[in-house]
């Protein structure tokens, strides 16, 4: 059992369903040892459906320890970094598992990333190989020398589905431009002939599960650039754990889980795939949210479990044609990320018939900390209680140690065995958000009299648009590389389908008359698409304080003004 603090109040256990233990005993051993579990439990059972392309566990466990062989006889040793630039297809699995497999540390990269994005990652983690697809190849061959990657491993979409799909998909996806033609002659290997090639079946890489690391998972930084979040084969364990232990009789390799939130989030990792591979589930893998298309697979593949960003349950029960759709197989989906509205809550679960709750979590704790329960009491508006084995209060924000009442707002710490090592090579962040063992959220919250914690505001600058972080300075700082531009803000706006957007206020250098169109142009360049300010104002200044510092917060309360004196 994990050692909790009998110091530490929990009022919240009180509200814990029937089944859910305070605490358990979790596994310390490589996380690849949960599909080599799977594979003895379920071998004949389908682990990863993709389109029509279904696999079992004993054949994922395989294409696994392929994978692994290919990268020990890439000179991959112990603890080096692999980046893998996939979307939600059966190689991003693949190379996730079999990167722990060999011993090695994931580094799990946004594809929609520009080529600056991906380079800083990989070049901090010093990522020795990268697997990327065909379509993202031109972006990592651009940046290869500048990130040092020793191999390139390419991919294409199609590779896994059935033999007559696989003959017809390259005319298809040439078709759709979805091709990457790749010339002959560069230094890249390729994945389909790496696996045929190989005939090792290197054993399971021992892990210290405590220390040594299993992911660098990216998240945004307040300085303008993301750090690597060291996530142990532990913290990971524990995670995918504490979901299971979360759902309520949750049935083992009989759950399919339907993987829309991508694997490159630590939200998707651990509650789509780790859970799933724990549970001995099927994980439908979903490549990007298409409302029509995710409506079809919940037909036709019966997802039992439905995790979510709001966005994605908002765009489902507003299709015009939801009630041609059977998605009564629903029976519980946790929605995280942003805050979730409860006539969203309402619909999704008249729809489905299913139960849909709020939760709560962040890269620096693998990701889940809270969440409603699925049986039992739930409070709208709050982000719940927290799971087994978490601890969580409220401290003054200027003093971490200061402990506040119930009912008094201030930043949420979390402690737990989900709870991060650190920052990579970042050891002055690292103190700053571990304080005695308590991971400081960044988060405004409060804490009523039964344990139930409710997000009150944002200590750091952060926008939350449909399920992603954008950190204000990243984008402010490429506003400031424009030639026109002075001075520059974003700021997050309320928006009814993504949470928030982001809204740019601009200053323009004396004489210059920059349009929207062109410097959103630019930033599209420089950041992923969901980073681009959508809304632009130009003004002649900004409100700022005596020493000069822009009021981020007195946009934000005009904004506010302006709809409420609309919706007057």
């Amino acid at each position: 059992m994990v050692q909790l603090d009998p110091a530490v109040s929990r009022p919240w256990l009180a509200s814990y369903p029937e089944g859910v233990p305070p605490s358990f005993e979790y596994p310390k051993e490589n996380l690849a040892s949960l599909v080599a579990k799977a594979a003895a439990r379920f071998p004949d059972s389908v682990a990863i459906t993709f389109m029509d392309a279904r696999i079992t566990y004993g054949k994922l466990l395989d294409l696994i320890q392929r994978f692994a062989g290919v990268l020990r006889g890439l000179g991959l040793k112990k603890g080096d970094r692999v980046g893998v630039i996939l979307p939600n297809i059966p190689q991003a699995v693949l190379a996730y598992h079999g990167t722990l497999w060999a011993g090695g540390v994931v580094v799990m990269c946004n594809p929609l990333y520009t080529e600056r994005e991906l380079a800083h990652q990989l070049a901090d983690a010093e990522a020795r190989i990268v697997l990327t697809l065909d379509l993202f190849y031109p972006k990592v061959r651009n940046i290869r020398e500048e990130v040092g990657a020793e191999h390139v491993i390419v991919t294409r979409v199609h590779e896994f589905l059935p033999p007559l799909k696989r003959l017809l998909a390259p005319l298809v996806l040439k078709r759709k431009g979805q091709w990457q033609e790749v010339p002959a002659g560069e230094r890249v290997l390729w994945l389909s002939q790496l696996l045929a090639r190989e005939t090792s079946r290197p054993p399971m890489a021992e892990a210290n599960a405590m220390e040594d690391l299993a992911c660098l998972q990216y998240t945004g930084g307040t300085t303008g650039l993301s750090k690597g979040v060291m996530l142990t084969h532990y913290n990971l364990l524990a995670n995918a754990w504490q979901a299971r232990l979360w759902l309520p009789n949750p049935r083992e390799g009989e759950e399919t889980v339907l993987a829309v939130l991508p694997l490159f989030h630590s939200f998707g990792q651990t509650v789509c795939m780790n859970t799933g591979f724990l549970l001995g589930a099927n994980v439908v893998l979903v490549p990007r949210f298409d409302v029509h298309e995710v409506l079809e697979l919940i037909q036709k593949e019966r997802p039992s479990l439905f995790p979510g960003v709001p966005t994605m349950y908002v765009a489902l029960i507003n299709h015009p044609d939801v009630g041609k759709y059977n998605l009564s197989s629903i029976r519980a989906c946790i929605s995280g990320a942003a805050p979730l509205p409860l006539e969203v809550q309402q619909g999704f679960e008249r729809i489905t018939g299913g139960k849909l709750v709020e939760g709560y979590g962040l890269s620096e704790a693998s990701p889940v900390t809270h969440a409603n329960p699925i049986e039992g009491k739930r409070k709208i508006g709050t982000i719940g209680i927290p799971v087994p084995d978490t601890l969580a209060r409220i401290v003054d924000p200027s003093d971490p140690r200061k402990v506040l009442p119930p009912g008094e707002p201030g930043e949420l710490a979390v402690k737990g065995p989900q709870v991060m090592k650190g920052y990579w090579n970042r050891p002055e962040e690292t103190a700053q958000t571990l304080v005695d063992g308590w991971l400081l959220t960044g988060d405004i919250a409060t804490m009523d009299e039964e344990g139930y914690f409710q997000i009150v505001d944002r200590k750091k600058d952060i926008i939350i648009a449909g399920g992603f972080n954008i950190y204000p300075r990243e984008v402010e700082e490429v506003l400031y590389q424009h030639p026109k531009v002075k001075e520059a803000v974003v700021v997050g706006i309320p928006d009814p389908y993504r949470g928030e957007t982001v809204k740019a206020y601009i200053v323009p250098k004396e004489g210059e008359t920059p349009t929207a169109e062109e410097i959103e142009a630019f930033c599209r360049e420089r950041l992923a698409a969901y980073k681009v300010p959508k809304l632009w104002e130009f003004r002649k200044d900004l409100p700022k304080t005596m020493v000069g510092k822009i009021l981020r917060r007195a946009l934000r309360e005009q904004e506010m003004a302006k709809g409420k004196g609309q919706a007057g």
